[in-house]
């Protein structure tokens, strides 16, 4: 390739700006509006989700002061009801009515984008692999069964935290679902949708006792190629690593 791609992020930022009396002119056009799930009907097994649990005895603002990013982990598994609050914390549908559902997290145009694709290294009572989070059913689709530590470990740039951790959640992007609306600056609130994504992560894994760190280096299209998906009209963006925190005395 020719092109001189060096400042590629610059070009986009200005590109991608808005300014006054020039809004690009576009028409939404409802029938060809993209599904807001994705969903595996010919998954090899679904596993239903435990209703998630809240402590109420849980500070808020002590969970807002201890947040931090831990790469350390103890090889004991995380319970499924650990893994059902981090996902609904995550993506989980709150008020839900006809034709719309709110989530925990924000999304620009209420188009929610991102895609959660939990890849088990260490969870009780399931089996090791390549899960979909089924967000209206609040279930788990395994879409592939082994261990994938060390493919997501290589993807991330050879980081030992993904092959230490019970799970991995890696974050894709269905671009059409923003693009349908907001058209190339749709990739700056695909972003942002991922980043609320990822705060709620956090806090939910420091809530839990867990500890938990993002990532964001990537080799894209080799977690694309363990996730069966294109790189152009679904994609990685982000990956979530989380077990238990060494640091914790039990």
């Amino acid at each position: 390739m020719s092109e001189n791609l060096d400042n590629f992020g610059d070009k986009f930022q200005q590109k991608s700006k808005y300014y006054r009396g020039k809004l690009p002119k576009h028409y939404l056009d409802w029938a060809y509006k993209p599904k807001t799930y994705k969903t595996f009907p010919n998954a090899i097994k679904k596993i239903k989700l435990p209703k998630p649990d809240f402590n109420e005895k849980i500070s808020f603002w002590k969970t807002i002061q201890n947040r931090h990013s831990t790469r350390e982990f103890k090889d004991k598994p995380l319970t499924l009801m650990g893994m059902s609050l981090l996902l609904f914390g995550m993506s989980g549908l709150t008020r839900i009515f006809p034709q719309y559902a709110f989530r925990t997290t924000p999304s620009a145009g209420g188009l929610y984008p991102i895609e959660t694709y939990p890849v088990v290294n260490n969870v009780d009572n399931l089996k090791q692999g390549v899960y979909h989070y089924n967000i209206p059913e609040h279930a788990l689709e395994l879409l592939k069964e082994g261990d994938f530590r060390h493919d997501v470990t290589e993807g991330a740039l050879g980081q030992e935290m993904t092959y230490n951790s019970a799970i991995n959640f890696i974050w894709t992007a269905v671009i059409e679902r923003s693009k349908w609306k907001y058209l190339q600056r749709c990739y700056r609130y695909i972003y942002m949708d991922c980043g609320h994504i990822g705060q709620n992560f956090y806090l939910i894994a420091e809530a839990l006792g867990l500890g938990a760190c993002t990532i964001g280096a990537i080799y894209d299209d080799e977690l694309n190629n363990l996730l069966n998906i294109d790189g152009l009209n679904e994609t990685v963006v982000y990956i979530g690593v989380v077990g238990k925190n060494i640091e914790s005395i039990e």
